[in-house]
């Protein structure tokens, strides 16, 4: 290699000042001494220079040309041949990384402990455990285990690769000297699986040993907190974090306030945002995802104040504030938030797709839903789900059943969410004959068992036939001891067709299982009240009066006018009160006039139970 050649700008363009300065003081350095620009560069130097260019070139995004120096360099040090391995790797090119090793090895190049270190990144990208145990024992055969950064991407890559944390527990186990990353990384690699109890069992044992703490671990901890979803939990570690003087510390903060949402500690979660004195995106984002399940209406308040502070929404953003609009059927609002997502350019995300086709299809918009659906450059399985499920909630059976074979035909395997959504599609709308052809084909055809939510769609469909006895024999052969979900599923159809017998079993299990549910106090006296049986009636509301349990009221909102208007059951507050009685009074009297009997007796105990 000769200087002139890096230097040519036609050879190997962009070569970084940082680069190239040595180069140019090198080739000045020769020409000094012999007027030779071609004399060679000393191969320490040449090595050293030639490394840091491929290191440049990778980190740029130049990989051919990473690719071509390196094949064009006689000979290669260990440096260089990592270089190769990490660059193609930190590009997520692991395939790439594992040829550069394997030609290597090959070549008869002892690697390093980085080069160790970088290919086993290569393998856990790859997700091949067996690479992963060839890089092992080349590392015990050059006597690199004992390093610690070999080490603790061993640890990585077993936890990422294998199906235990058998093998990355074998390798923390013999560390003589842990750091805060091999612990971390037990923690992580326990908590990614699902784990949560053995990564904080791990954060606990860190402590003991007296481990000085870093926001990472703690960060990782406090994630496996909100997956329990215990607040005890979450607060010990808040209060851990203060002690460490990592409370304002923002991943660590951010992960605070997704643990006090998760465990739907909202009021907390509120208390602590306004405490952290800076917020970035993701704290906002953290809070307005929490507010979405619980409180819609506080998730686009704040949404309006995070617009206010000047910060530009994203499509994580979006995503929790059109679920809101979804949740409280704002179809106006959700409206105008899709065309700031147009306006954004954020169109063709796919969560935010699937977001926008639930959010029309529950303000009743499925032709909207469908366009979205339709215009999408790609589609998962919640895309089809979502769809299906807007069908089905407003009685289009056969769209919904149509969707399903053409998913099917897109070589998308339905699981056990779809099947619901195609039950309850078939189920709304009467399609008793394809929802149980569906049902008994879920098993041999696709390989899916059904679970409690799907033997509670079928006994729905059945139900709302009608067809209340085979129903209850579904749930007799169950191949396990059906839920509240199916119960309910029952009652409700006892309800709907009057069989006080049935319906009477279904509460009993129910409250079996949920002594305080008021709901099912409720539905069973109004089947003793639309049966004339008043003397069960009486008792079942003297149990409820006994237990103190009573059922919580009703609220439905409506949109008009670009304004929400909210309502409870025997609500008498309100200045558009007087035109909703009004409204009713109207209906009342066209009922009558059209000829509809009211079941004055039913409706006075539901009004009466829920007031």
């Amino acid at each position: 290699m000769n200087i002139s050649r890096l230097l040519s700008n036609s050879h190997f363009p962009l070569v970084p000042p940082h680069i190239r300065l040595p180069l140019v003081w090198t080739r000045g350095l020769a020409a000094h001494h012999s007027n030779d620009l071609h004399l060679p560069i000393p191969t320490e130097a040449s090595s050293i220079l030639a490394t840091k260019l491929v290191t440049s070139y990778f980190h740029r995004g130049r990989l051919e040309q990473a690719r071509k120096l390196f094949d064009e360099i006689p000979n290669r040090d260990v440096v260089l041949w990592t270089a190769m391995i990490s660059g193609y790797t930190s590009r997520g090119l692991y395939s790439n990384a594992w040829a550069v090793f394997c030609q290597m090895t090959s070549q008869g190049m002892d690697p390093n402990e980085f080069t160790i270190s970088s290919v086993l990144k290569a393998c856990k990208g790859m997700e091949s455990c067996s690479c992963g145990l060839m890089v092992h024992g080349l590392a015990l055969k050059h006597g690199l285990d004992g390093c610690i950064y070999v080490e603790n991407t061993l640890m990585d890559m077993y936890a990422t690769c294998c199906p235990s944390m058998d093998d990355a527990y074998m390798v923390f186990r013999h560390i003589r000297e842990k750091n805060a990353v091999s612990w971390t990384t037990m923690i992580t690699g326990y908590t990614h699986r699902g784990d949560v109890y053995g990564g904080l069992q791990v954060f606990r044992r860190m402590i003991q040993e007296g481990v000085d703490l870093n926001p990472f671990s703690c960060s990782i901890a406090i994630r496996a907190c909100a997956s329990i979803g215990i607040p005890s939990f979450g607060k010990q570690m808040h209060v851990m974090v203060i002690k460490c003087g990592f409370d304002f510390n923002l991943p660590v903060a951010n992960s605070l306030l997704d643990m006090y949402c998760r465990c739907n500690s909202l009021s907390e979660a509120k208390r602590y945002f306004h405490e952290i004195p800076q917020k970035d995106l993701i704290t906002w984002n953290t809070l307005i995802a929490g507010y979405e399940k619980s409180g819609s209406d506080w998730s686009l308040n704040l949404f309006l104040h995070m617009l206010s502070e000047g910060l530009s929404p994203n499509c994580f953003t979006f995503t929790s504030v059109i679920a809101a609009c979804a949740n409280l059927a704002l179809l106006n609002c959700g409206e105008q938030i899709h065309g700031g997502i147009f306006q954004r350019g954020l169109q063709g995300n796919l969560p935010l797709d699937n977001a926008l086709i639930d959010m029309y299809a529950k303000c009743g918009c499925v032709d909207d839903s469908r366009r979205i659906f339709d215009e999408m450059p790609q589609r998962d399985l919640v895309s089809w789900t979502s769809m299906m499920m807007g069908y089905g909630t407003h009685g289009y059976g056969k769209e919904a059943i149509g969707l399903f074979n053409k998913m099917l035909d897109s070589g998308i395997r339905p699981d056990q969410i779809v099947f619901m959504g195609v039950l309850s599609a078939c189920s709304h709308a009467g399609l008793v004959s394809e929802g149980l052809n569906y049902f008994n084909s879920m098993a041999t055809n696709y390989h899916v068992t059904p679970n409690q939510e799907i033997y509670g769609c079928v006994v729905d469909l059945l139900g709302r036939a009608g067809r209340i006895k085979e129903a209850y024999q579904l749930i007799e052969a169950m191949p396990f001891k059906p839920d509240v979900s199916v119960w309910s599923a029952l009652l409700g159809a006892c309800k709907a067709h009057g069989d006080s017998n049935l319906g009477r079993l279904a509460a009993q299990k129910i409250l079996s299982l949920r002594p305080n549910g008021a709901d099912t106090y409720v539905i069973l006296s109004n089947i003793y009240a639309a049966d004339g049986k008043w003397g069960e009636f009486a008792k079942v509301r003297k149990l409820m009066r006994g237990i103190g349990c009573k059922k919580e009221a009703g609220v439905s909102w409506i949109e008009v006018g670009n304004q929400v208007y909210s309502f409870v059951v025997g609500d008498k507050v309100g200045s558009h009160i007087e035109m909703v009685y009004r409204g009713l009074e109207m209906l009342v009297q066209h009922m009558k006039e059209v000829g509809n009997d009211l079941d004055s007796d039913c409706l006075l105990h539901l009004l009466e139970d829920e007031s």
